[in-house]
């Protein structure tokens, strides 16, 4: 829910519909991305806990009903997804030593201030988008951190 508000914004700015289905079971995952399958629609899901938990059933459904699906997470795109884009997490655990650092000397974590992501990554599977029928142009394969072929 975090950025769902965001998300659509973005969407209506772009003038795309944006449709939010809220799942609480493999079947639910399967029957939300089937009704998306066989027009010119996406995906776009953000990561939380059931999300990591049932991440094969989603990239699963989206290879067998054609969905592109966008991700947040690299893991998503290597395990099979089309793309993802977000925050590296090892970025973020590498500098989080240093706030643990400071803890043990004595810092209040009150006192410390909110750090914002810093490095980003951007994951594409190229044999999702083959899987999907997609054709993916150089210049955006260049872009990518990583290409999985």
């Amino acid at each position: 829910m975090y950025f769902l508000g965001s998300f659509e914004a973005a969407a209506k700015a772009m003038k795309v519909e944006s449709i939010t289905a809220r799942v609480h079971s493999d079947a639910d995952i399967d029957v939300a991305i089937a009704a998306l399958g066989g027009g010119d629609a996406g995906l776009v899901m953000m990561s939380d806990s059931f999300m990591g938990v049932h991440r094969g059933t989603v990239i699963s459904a989206a290879l067998r009903h054609k969905v592109p699906t966008i991700f947040d997470a690299a893991g998503f795109a290597r395990e099979g997804g089309l793309l993802a884009y977000g925050s590296s997490n090892a970025d973020s655990f590498r500098r989080s030593a240093g706030y643990v650092d400071r803890i043990l000397r004595g810092a209040r974590p009150a006192d410390l201030p909110v750090q914002a992501p810093a490095l980003f990554e951007m994951v594409l599977n190229l044999n999702t988008a083959k899987a999907l029928g997609l054709e993916v142009p150089l210049f955006f394969q260049q872009r990518a951190d990583e290409v999985v072929e």
